[in-house]
């Protein structure tokens, strides 16, 4: 069966997340390092991101996510454009607050947008997954979902039958090993061949 349609993670998948902890570390007061760190280590745990607060004793700050088109790989907006010039459906669907579908509606002519906080469920929870893929005009065999976390992405995208491909990249994406079965890259620029060959 052939993939006809790659629906991405945002966070670490396409977009690089290092500025947005660097206003968390500065509103905590702690070097930009040490929060990185801090995620890698509950990256590596497999425990929520929110728990790097604990690791670094200080209470959780509000800073709101607001992504901007610098905070893009390089190679995202390049291999989105290029799976729509080769006529593939494009999607994102993602653990985001409300306010991030206004950034995805700018940053490209998406096919399908998901957002958990407006959908009511987060990934890794099998409705998610199931929600893609009701709301596409394909199975779940020709639907390839894109992220970095072998957890939240890409274990539950093959559970519910979707091509699962993992981006190696983030504190997520290098701290575990993608499942047999899963599709990995280093970059988003190796899509579609990856997938399709």
């Amino acid at each position: 069966m052939a993939v006809g349609a790659f629906v991405f993670d945002l966070g670490e998948t396409l977009i690089d997340e290092r500025r947005h902890w660097a206003l968390v570390a500065d509103a905590v007061g702690v070097a930009h390092e040490r929060i990185w760190s801090a995620l890698e280590d509950v990256a590596a745990r497999g425990v929520h991101h929110w728990q790097l607060f604990d690791v670094l004793g200080v209470e959780r700050p509000d800073v709101p996510v607001e992504w901007q088109p610098s905070d893009l790989y390089p190679d995202a907006v390049h291999a989105l454009a290029r799976l729509r010039d080769a006529g593939y459906w494009v999607g994102v669907a993602a653990n985001q607050p409300p306010e991030a579908e206004d950034f995805m509606r700018r940053l490209f002519p998406w096919d399908f947008i998901g957002i958990s906080s407006l959908w009511g469920v987060e990934k890794p929870a099998p409705e998610f997954f199931e929600r893609i893929v009701e709301s596409l005009p394909y199975r779940a065999e020709e639907i390839a979902y894109v992220g970095d976390r072998v957890d939240n992405d890409v274990v539950p995208a093959l559970a519910a039958g979707l091509v699962a491909v993992h981006v190696k990249r983030g504190p997520w994406g290098r701290a575990h090993d993608a499942p047999a079965g899963a599709i990995v890259i280093e970059s988003l620029h190796e899509l579609p061949e990856a997938v399709v060959g």
